[in-house]
């Protein structure tokens, strides 16, 4: 069974430094029917004005993940973490107890486009913590967190895989999926065929009782393997 959501169904707000889309429900934009997905709570597009960004705030109780797309996005926390995240790396910071952090865009003349993804925690209580990795932004499907952290995942506090993968000029791939389950597929660019159904950019499919996923196309995209 395959459902899908729109881009034009999303979360959509304009704050002039910041453009951001909201998968599910966040912040001010709130709909009861779309409140996440299994552990899946959060998938925001965002979109940041040169030398603009996230003053110090805190989290409590999720597993955050962070993909840049385009541009530089620097990072402060209460761990004493200072770093950059570039294309092709991803950083996970779990809140865990409480931690307080910063997010900037780190250019002064061009703008920053990324992913934030929240997934809630296997448990609530967990000791804060910081890992940052590369991956390989043109592979058909890299695991980028996981809750062993294998192939060189970051490793997160849940029974969850995500992938990022990028398909050329109609290019294919797979994903044989174990019984019992849930995938959520969010289409970043470009145009994707998924087990028939064609999505497009900003585009999102939440499939159970699949076996596999199919994948056909020219896009770059996100795949949350869920229990």
């Amino acid at each position: 069974m395959i459902a899908l959501r729109r881009f034009h169904e999303r979360g959509h707000f304009d704050h002039g430094w910041l453009d951001t889309y909201h998968t599910f429900s966040f912040a001010d934009y709130y709909d009861l029917r779309h409140m996440g997905f299994r552990s899946l709570r959060v998938i925001n597009d965002d979109r940041i004005a040169a030398d603009a960004g996230f003053p110090r705030h805190g989290h409590r109780d999720m597993e955050i993940l962070t993909v840049v797309l385009d541009g530089v996005l620097a990072h402060r926390d209460s761990l004493g973490n200072g770093s950059e995240i570039r294309p092709g790396e991803i950083q996970r910071m779990t809140a865990g107890t409480g931690i307080l952090h910063s997010e900037y865009n780190a250019s002064k003349d061009h703008p920053l486009h990324l992913m934030q993804i929240w997934i809630q925690p296997e448990r609530p209580g967990l000791v804060p913590g910081y890992e940052q990795k590369t991956y390989d932004t043109e592979a058909p499907l890299a695991l980028i967190a996981s809750r062993e952290g294998r192939d060189g995942a970051v490793r997160i506090n849940q029974d969850a895989r995500v992938y990022h993968g990028r398909l050329r000029d109609g290019a294919q791939t797979a994903l044989d999926l174990e019984p019992g389950r849930h995938v959520w597929l969010h289409v970043i660019e470009g145009d994707l065929d998924v087990n028939g159904q064609p999505l497009r950019a900003g585009d999102g499919a939440g499939l159970t009782d699949e076996p596999r996923l199919d994948l056909r196309g020219d896009a770059h995209y996100l795949i949350f393997d869920l229990a």
